[in-house]
């Protein structure tokens, strides 16, 4: 019999909801991709450098003229200068880089503070490295931390916390404010930041992007995560990477060449060419979700669900209470699949305990306008 390492431990609820849809014929606004794709001159290079010859191992570290790309973004962006040999490392995916992250540096008996609602990869990683989650609610409706209660929560045994903004599923961001206290709260502490940001180009209405990034005494210390699948829309690419502190990338080198090696190598070429030749992208990506936010929920607006607009990612959650209150979220995001053909995500799944009477779902509008106008003209129907 298998001792199995991960015993509670199923399919998870994207997979389940993506086919789910699939079976249905649902819309699918549940798992987070774009049903639209990726800039043509970045699709084209790929084939270019694919019959280049470009087919080989990349260096385990990623392709240098990539990680260049990725520094001078950061430079530009974030202000801050850093080494592409030593401080930036190419991953197929930032799941993988998560994971890399915290086997790098949590042990057996070690704690992990993370904040519920969470990305459900967090918690395995950190258990399959021998440590423990210690899970945190996020405070409703706001989704904002209890800067008491991650207090009491620090102890001896805590190497790490973990944070995520744009948030995923609320859409909420942290603020600098909220970068300073974490500051002040660990300043003394010997406690590692691993800070998944890999939606730092969706914020919206104007708003910035408090990366760990701008912050001097925080990047001392921390993981700092991104996504090329979600900034260039291909997902499929799995392609992503972690920036941090030279003596940090060491150890979260020797642990990725391990696990993967290196990432795919004309996929690699043609993310450093489209990042040189067009640095607008990032620039012209937040007004082009944020049109995609306003548009659904527009539509939406004559419908029985309640909504905040979200402040970045590509995710909408929506209050149901006044449509099916009898249903748990769960059952819920089951029924608007099957009975009205539009796929969403439960809330709860992100939660190790979720809060009672939790009655929210999480759509995904990182779809066409078509997509988009028919799921809601559905929802409105409800």
């Amino acid at each position: 019999m298998i001792s199995s390492k991960l015993p509670d431990v199923g399919t998870t609820i994207f997979t389940t909801m993506s086919q789910l849809a699939a079976e249905t014929g649902a819309i699918n606004l549940s798992q987070g991709f774009p049903d639209f794709d990726g800039p043509q001159a970045l699709r084209e290079a790929v084939g270019r450098h694919v019959m280049a010859g470009h087919n080989q191992y990349a260096p385990m570290t990623g392709l240098p003229q990539l990680r260049e790309a990725i520094a001078a973004k950061v430079e530009r962006l974030y202000g801050r200068r850093v080494d592409a040999a030593a401080e930036v490392t190419v991953t197929p995916g930032a799941t993988q880089a998560i994971f890399c992250a915290i086997q790098a540096v949590v042990g057996a008996g070690d704690e992990v503070i993370v904040f519920d609602p969470c990305y459900d990869s967090y918690d395995p990683a950190v258990r399959l490295a021998g440590g423990r989650c210690v899970h945190l609610p996020l405070t409703l409706p706001d989704f904002a931390i209890d800067w008491q209660r991650l207090a009491e929560a620090i102890g001896p045994r805590t190497r790490m916390i973990v944070l995520n903004t744009p948030h995923n599923p609320s859409g909420t961001l942290l603020e600098r404010s909220d970068l300073e206290r974490l500051a002040e709260l660990i300043r003394e502490r010997d406690i590692w930041l691993l800070s998944d940001e890999v939606y730092e180009h969706l914020v919206f209405d104007g708003r910035e992007h408090a990366s760990v990034l701008r912050h001097d005494e925080l990047y001392a210390r921390a993981f700092v995560v991104s996504s090329f699948g979600k900034t260039y829309h291909v997902t499929g690419w799995k392609t992503g990477y972690v920036v941090a502190p030279a003596a940090l990338t060491a150890e979260l080198r020797k642990v990725h060449q391990y696990v993967s090696f290196t990432g795919v190598t004309p996929l690699q070429w043609a993310l450093a060419d489209f990042m040189l030749a067009h640095p607008e992208h990032l620039d012209e990506l937040p007004a082009f979700y944020q049109a995609k936010r306003d548009l659904f929920c527009d539509l939406l607006a004559g419908s029985r669900l309640g909504f905040t607009r979200a402040a970045g990612t590509y995710f909408q959650l929506a209050d149901y209470s006044a449509i099916r209150p009898d249903l748990d979220d769960v059952a819920m995001a089951e029924w608007l699949t099957r009975v009205h053909g539009v796929a969403a995500i439960p809330i709860s799944v992100f939660y190790q305990q979720p809060p009672a009477g939790l009655r929210l779902v999480r759509f995904c509008f990182a779809k066409r306008e078509e997509t988009l106008r028919e799921a809601a003209q559905r929802l409105c129907a409800i």
